[in-house]
């Protein structure tokens, strides 16, 4: 009998159920599965070997590289989520959710939750990589527990936003795009080369968009150096872009499912 087939008594078994609906659904998409895990240890293979040699950061660029690369796999792990909620707005099942009175916010957590749990596996697997390649952090214990709340934090929120435009696109390939634009903004930030480097007119927008203090902090907290005001800017950044998306998704399912 599978987990739908009897309803939970409460909101909290409803997510439960829609936590592990949708982390099978991951389990069986191997080539979204595949791709979040293999493009960001790609690109970090190919920035160390083929371009770390004519980049100068003042350190060897595995370490300069590796935090940025952990917040692009995050990210791109992250936007999936959009175009698997627009597959549940358009297959159907949603309304067979509705018709057994499980709320909205249980099947949108549900694909959120999965992502976070999806993400973190990645990222280890990312940092794993790193090791081998010549990675070798410095962080404290309490160091390495913030890295994982800051970084937890920014996934669940990009993950609601995923959702929100899943909630928007007509169709799987149009949520597809968001992709593309989570994978862009790491670029124009300090993820692979310090902003100083890049032309002055960049300057402003690479200083003041949501990835570059993420990156600092972890690069910071796992690098043992001071990381300034860094920390709380990212949590300002994530904090706010989950509360705006909590609440555009409450509005759109409604709307959706009207």
């Amino acid at each position: 009998m599978s987990d739908l087939a009897i309803r939970p008594a409460s909101p909290v078994g409803d997510l439960l159920v829609m936590v592990r609906r949708a982390t099978r659904l991951t389990m069986r998409n191997g080539d979204a599965l595949i791709s979040s895990l293999a493009l960001p240890i790609m690109l970090m293979l190919l920035f160390v070997y083929l371009f770390g040699g004519a980049i100068n950061t003042g350190t060897e660029y595995v370490t300069y590289v590796v935090p940025g690369v952990i917040t692009l796999c995050a990210s791109f792990g992250a936007s999936l989520t959009a175009p698997i909620v627009t597959n549940d707005m358009t297959n159907g099942i949603v309304d067979r959710f509705r018709s057994m009175d499980v709320r909205g916010t249980a099947v949108l957590g549900g694909h959120v939750f999965a992502s976070a749990g999806r993400n973190l596996v990645a990222t280890t697997l990312v940092l794993g990589v790193g090791f081998l390649i010549g990675f070798r952090p410095s962080a404290s214990l309490l160091d390495w527990l913030a890295v994982a709340g800051i970084l937890l934090v920014a996934i669940v929120a990009l993950s609601w936003a995923a959702a929100a435009v899943g909630l928007l696109a007509k169709t799987p390939e149009a949520a597809n795009g968001f992709t593309f634009f989570v994978m862009f903004l790491p670029y124009p930030s300090s993820a692979f080369v310090p902003v100083e480097t890049m032309p002055s007119w960049i300057h402003g927008f690479a200083d003041n968009q949501p990835f570059t203090p993420l990156i600092e902090a972890l690069r910071g907290l796992l690098l043992d150096k001071p990381v300034g005001n860094s920390p709380w800017i990212a949590l300002a950044w994530y904090g706010g872009i989950l509360a705006v998306a909590v609440l555009a998704t409450g509005r759109l399912f409604k709307r959706r499912t009207a």
